[in-house]
């Protein structure tokens, strides 16, 4: 199985699912917009597990390569 691509998303928004997600906090996002069910992103939460969370409580960001590796670590 191929692995998923990793992207970084920050939270905007977490009503309803307040125990799973902060806000403005960076979180891991897998696979790529529209891979999943239509409108929702495949996120690495507060449980360390990826669950589907509806894509608008979130912004994809751009963070340097040298960053990455330090948050993946």
């Amino acid at each position: 199985m191929a692995r998923a691509k990793r992207f970084y998303v920050v939270c905007l928004a977490n009503e309803g699912f307040e125990a799973s997600l902060e806000l403005r906090k960076l979180y891991v996002a897998l696979g790529a917009v529209g891979t999943e069910e239509p409108g929702y992103l495949r996120v690495i939460d507060e449980s360390g597990e990826d669950y589907l969370y509806p894509a608008q409580l979130f912004q994809e960001i751009a963070v340097p390569r040298r960053v990455a590796r330090a948050l993946s670590a």
